[in-house]
């Protein structure tokens, strides 16, 4: 940081929108050289601050301090702009309190000198007062403040107001006072100063003091998530992609000498701080986080962590081995996936925790060598690491020759726990020589499957109810989760389908081994055959599509446009992914989704659709369109089931008919996840359920029905409409002689 003393200032004190050096110049200059910044003003603009957003991390990290003195309106630049974009055109001048309204007025440059001025307040690096005239009906109006760098002052004070057009476009200039040089200078400084004083103690009585103090929470809520490194990298795209644009001679150069003074920032904190782990928020781990590693340990350092999506299982675990470093000094992990989305996505968690060496294995980099070094390395020192492997890479013969050799205090972390009881894997469980070990999932049960079931017991040292158990029920109750409408609609068979699925139900009565006490059939080969042929007619039922295409229009016309709306459409086969990343679409499996997909094209040609497939080469990309609203909807199968984060989702619509509860758990999990712009979620479900008249299968049919049933019941009891349910599914329930309450 330099000095103001040091600067170039205008030679004759004013700076001129329009002429060099303009005001903007002044403020930038100002940021990046002090440490305490006083603004006196009127209206407050948020279109202002994307002109001046790439010096405030800047600014913070000079250790910088703000005050400000605001009125309690918007500017009416804002109003207007904000007042554009609504249904309505609805007149009302808004409060500046009203963080959540004002939020959805800003960009990516407001939404950053949001986050700064959140940070600033989580350190007590700044305070507010909101005034307006005591005795009147008019409003505070001031156009001055104070830049200060702990030795000297600049003050300024003019008629340019805090808004775009006041920096930018108005005609419109600031004077400078420099108090190094001259009496006027002196005595103007210190009124101001006097004035800050007198406002922030309260003993001027000519104004009112407005309460800001429920602001100030609600800024830090918003926004107030990132560290200082954060903003500091944050801050550097954001001058880069202001220097893309900016064409100002004058502007061009403050912004790269602000751009030279982020990278060394960026640097210096990289080397000095970079390498200590650490939680990566400020308030700490939240009390359930800290009873996890608590009844972990307890249970000799082995457990699984059956917690709903969007509660934390990865922050909660790593916390663990967290812990663990803090004790030892050094942290050691292998953390195993089911898809290579999911390593990219540990890796960055890994980030936030300032985690170093983090290996990934995968075909596209060379893990051998690092997992080699590391492994050689821990035997002489204190080396620390982190694996992250997934489920089709972890029982291969190369990678097992290094897994082997890791130190056995290292930590095993199965996420999506489940798959460790596939076939694939579940020989390999007896082998592991890592001894601390944590298993996470939504549903840790595996259905049909109580050998894989027992297995993984065994090996968390862990049954049901286990040692961490937090579900979607409590985390929708305490606000981690959004609320949410559920809609079931009953599709029914054709003439043509339900003749074939009454066939395949007959055979497998002739089979004998349906138990109808608990209406299930004992398995073999022949009729897990059977029952997968039949449940293909279910899946794929013609009529789906034309209820599909009712509800596209039903939610268009609501909505007026479908963005961030998930689809999955029919599938054939579960994904396996102890075998492959993600399970390659059959062919006929193709055409389905592109017949659905361009259902959704058809309804409305404003509408953005993009398939989310195995075939997806740019998933990534595809996913931070659908967040920016660049693509409305998401088609996809299995690949948007576990580990794909798409938080902005509000509307999903579920034609699959899926009976697996891991499968439609992650599925509404998906689609749940807060997120800053959403309140709300609405999932649709299409239900198919053939009705059976035939007396010999009555029975068999009528436990089938119950469990395919289970779906739509976990769904109904937590929806905000779950009366709404029964009503839909009267008839069925009546054929059936079932009670929705009992399942």
């Amino acid at each position: 940081m330099g000095k103001l003393k040091d600067c170039v200032w205008s030679k004759n004190y004013k700076y001129i929108n329009g002429k060099n050096p303009e005001p903007i110049h002044f403020y930038m200059e100002g940021l990046l050289n002090s440490t305490e910044f006083n603004l006196l003003l009127g209206y407050f603009s948020s279109s202002a601050i994307s002109l001046l957003a790439p010096g405030f991390a800047n600014f913070i990290s000079n250790g910088g301090k703000m005050k400000m003195v605001i009125n309690q309106f918007l500017s009416p630049k804002d109003k207007d702009a904000f007042e554009k974009g609504q249904e309505g055109e609805i007149e009302k001048a808004f409060d500046l309190s009203d963080v959540s309204l004002l939020k959805t007025t800003l960009n990516k440059y407001d939404q950053h000198f949001f986050e700064c001025l959140a940070y600033l307040i989580s350190e007590n690096r700044i305070e507010f007062r909101v005034i307006k005239p005591k005795y009147s009906d008019g409003i505070s109006h001031y156009k001055q403040g104070v830049f200060f760098d702990g030795e000297d002052y600049v003050g300024f004070s003019g008629s340019c107001n805090f808004t775009a057009y006041g920096l930018r476009h108005n005609k419109e200039s600031l004077d400078i006072f420099l108090r190094w040089e001259d009496h006027r200078s002196e005595i103007f400084i210190d009124s101001q100063v006097d004035l800050f004083e007198n406002y922030f103690s309260e003993k001027d009585e000519t104004v009112e003091y407005l309460s800001l103090k429920e602001i100030e929470i609600a800024i830090k809520h918003k926004f107030g998530d990132k560290n200082i490194q954060e903003l500091l990298v944050q801050e550097e795209d954001l001058i880069k992609e202001r220097l893309n644009l900016e064409t100002n001679p004058e502007l061009r150069e403050i912004l790269e000498k602000a751009q030279k003074q982020i990278t060394e920032k960026i640097i210096s904190q990289t080397e000095t701080k970079s390498k200590i782990p650490s939680f990566p928020y400020a308030e700490g781990p939240r009390p359930y986080q800290v009873e996890a590693y608590e009844n972990w340990v307890a249970n000799e350092y082995k457990g699984l962590f059956a917690m709903a999506t969007g509660t934390g299982k990865t922050i909660t675990s790593l916390n663990c081995l967290l812990e663990e470093y803090k004790k030892t000094g050094i942290y050691r992990a292998i953390i195993t996936v089911p898809t290579t989305a999911l390593v990219e996505q540990w890796k960055k968690e890994c980030g936030k925790f300032n985690f170093q060496n983090v290996i990934s294995v995968s075909s596209k980099e060379n893990w051998e060598d690092n997992l080699a070094f590391f492994n050689t390395a821990s035997k002489w020192i204190k080396s620390s690491f982190i694996v992250i492997v997934t489920y089709a890479s972890l029982p291969r013969a190369k990678f097992q020759s290094y897994f082997k050799n890791l130190p056995i205090e290292t930590i095993l972390i199965a996420d999506e726990t489940h798959n460790l009881g596939s076939k694939g894997i579940l020989k390999l469980l007896p082998k592991i020589h890592l001894n601390k070990r944590i298993g996470l999932s939504a549903t840790p049960h595996r259905k049909f499957d109580e050998e894989g079931n027992l297995a993984i017991q065994d090996f968390f040292n862990d049954s049901p109810p286990y040692i961490v158990s937090y579900s979607m029920e409590e985390a929708l109750k305490v606000g981690w989760l959004c609320n949410y409408t559920y809609f079931p609609h009953v599709v029914k068979l054709t003439d043509k389908e339900m003749q074939e699925y009454k066939k395949l139900s007959i055979e497998l009565l002739r089979m004998g081994l349906f138990d109808s006490k608990t209406g299930t059939f004992r398995s073999t080969p022949e009729i897990e055959m059977k029952l997968l042929e039949r449940k293909r007619i279910i899946h794929k039922a013609s009529n789906k599509l034309n209820a599909f295409k009712e509800i596209l229009r039903i939610e268009f016309e609501k909505r007026k446009n479908l963005k961030y709306t998930l689809i999955y459409v029919p599938e054939g086969i579960e994904a396996n992914y102890d075998e492959e990343d993600f399970s390659i679409e059959t062919e006929e499996e193709n055409r389905l989704i592109d017949d659905y997909t361009k259902a959704v094209s058809q309804t409305h040609e404003s509408i953005m659709v993009e398939q989310f497939t195995a075939n997806s080469t740019s998933r990534e990309e595809i996913l931070k369109n659908f967040e920016e609203s660049k693509i409305h909807v998401l088609t996809s199968m299995k690949c948007l089931d576990e580990g794909v984060d798409v938080p902005r989702s509000e509307l999903a619509i579920f034609c699959a008919s899926t009976g697996n509860p891991r499968q439609f758990i992650q599925r509404r999990g998906r689609v749940l996840r807060l997120h800053k712009d959403k309140i709300h979620a609405t999932i649709h479900d299409l239900v198919v359920v053939p009705e059976i008249s035939d007396e010999g299968t009555f029975e068999m049919e009528r436990g089938l029905v119950i469990k395919e049933l289970e779906r739509v019941v976990d769904f109904a009891k937590l929806a905000l409409n779950k009366t709404d349910t029964y009503l839909v599914l009267k008839n069925i329930l009546d054929y059936y002689n079932i009670n929705l309450n009992d399942l």
